[in-house]
């Protein structure tokens, strides 16, 4: 049976469709609300925003008028009504079966997902840039309650992680699995220099500014490293030129005449692949080999899987049905094998503030877990609000010599645990902590 079929004999079982609390309602969270409006037998049921007014006006648009702010809003939710907080952490106190988090903000993501994960709730994230933070924590403490924390479907890592699954079960070996980068490289933009393109296409300048910068595609290339066990060939990726018809051909080991040091890992391209995702799978078999040739799928014995769209929001709600129906994540890290680190956007002076993701002053390059650890340098998910210790430099990959962490924030807090299960120690004694 289809989800969708599921999901109604779910309702029909139930009397009540699957619950949604959702975080964020700018453009991924209202495409979302609208999306899931559309499917039977799931419905966002109460939304938390800062602005409580984007909340009602997503709900609007999703033809919804029976808007609650104040009042019992669990009872509310109870009786099919649609509620607007503006604290995300009152969702874990709604009868929801599912949190979404659709902020991007790395600190609210961890304080949603721990909390909702404490609550009871399944956890699904349109926030890569937690999963890349503190993800593998996340997931472990999901396991350890019987809840399910996911990435959600439509962002590149997890249709990425299809097509892996995909060569995989098909008896091929991963070579190389990315994306499509749409927009040239430059990791000096900010949100002043995209604001023009930004207003152009009614974006968030600081969101425009962490894909041109380079962020965003490094972020979600570590969580697939992580997502699917493979591995980070050098900092920063090598990011060439490709036409989908070329993959197959760059994407291969520098010893078959490709551009990667090594095989297994994870990588992207700019060009006509994006917005697509793509595996470059091998198999020198030669009965394999010949009845790819009759297939139309090349020479070989390196072959491209690829999928030439993501659809972002829309396809996300999969999510919510997959974690609630087969209880399983669409992706989450089943090894910390990739991490996002800070590098500085322009030179730093001693005492300033760290703005984040997107703004004037980092952007995240990604590189081996083991080499960041080795370079004592600070993932990208917890440089905001980091104190400047000394004068930087452009480019430096930031150390913890270079800024002061908040460590009063949940990312933080959540970071360290995450760092001593990592070294060891099971996940039941560090959640106490």
């Amino acid at each position: 049976m289809s989800y969708a079929d599921r999901l109604r004999a779910r309702e029909r079982e139930l009397g009540r469709p699957v619950r949604i609390g959702l975080v964020g309602a700018g453009q991924m969270g209202l495409g979302f609300v609208v999306q899931a409006a559309r499917i039977d037998g799931m419905e966002v049921a109460a939304i938390a925003d800062i602005a409580p007014e984007r909340g009602v006006r997503a709900f609007e648009r999703a033809g919804r008028a029976d808007v609650r702010t104040g009042g019992d809003l669990a009872a509310a939710v109870e009786l099919g009504q649609a509620v607007v907080v503006d604290d995300a952490l009152a969702l874990t106190r709604l009868p929801v079966d599912v949190i979404v988090d659709a902020s991007g903000v790395p600190e609210v993501g961890a304080r949603v997902a721990f909390a909702g994960l404490l609550a009871g709730k399944d956890i699904a994230l349109l926030n890569v840039e937690c999963d890349v933070t503190v993800g593998l924590l996340l997931s472990k403490m999901a396991t350890g309650l019987g809840r399910v924390y996911t990435v959600c479907r439509g962002d590149e890592p997890v249709e990425c992680k299809a097509l892996v699954d995909y060569a995989r079960d098909i008896g091929f070996t991963v070579v190389c699995a990315g994306k499509g980068k749409n927009n040239p490289l430059d990791p000096a933009a900010t949100p002043d220099s995209v604001a023009a393109e930004a207003a152009a296409k009614g974006m968030n300048p600081h969101m425009l500014a962490s894909f041109v910068d380079g962020s965003k595609t490094m972020i979600e290339m570590a969580a697939l490293a992580n997502g699917v066990d493979l591995k980070v060939s050098r900092r920063g990726m090598t990011g060439p030129y490709s036409t989908v018809d070329d993959l197959n051909r760059i994407f291969r080991p520098e010893s078959d005449g490709g551009q990667l040091p090594e095989p297994g890992v994870v990588d992207y391209c700019t060009g006509p692949v994006a917005p697509g995702v793509f595996v470059v799978g091998h198999s020198d078999d030669p009965v394999v080999v010949e009845e790819m040739a009759y297939l139309g799928m090349g020479p070989g014995p390196y072959y491209t899987f690829y999928r030439p769209y993501h659809l972002a929001s829309v396809e996300a709600p999969l999510s919510v049905a997959q974690a609630v129906l087969d209880r399983t994540p669409s992706l989450a890290p089943v090894a910390w094998n990739a991490e996002v680190l800070a590098v500085a956007k322009r030179d730093l002076a001693k005492g300033e503030l760290v703005d984040g993701i997107g703004g004037e002053t980092v952007y995240g390059v990604t590189d081996s877990a083991q080499a960041a650890r080795a370079g004592g340098h600070v993932p990208l998910g917890l440089v905001s609000g980091a104190r400047v210790l000394r004068d930087v430099p452009a480019g430096t990959v930031l150390t913890a010599a270079d800024v002061a962490v908040d460590e009063t924030t949940t990312i933080a807090s959540l970071r360290r645990l995450q760092d001593r299960l990592l070294q060891g120690e099971p996940v039941r004694d560090l959640v106490p902590a």
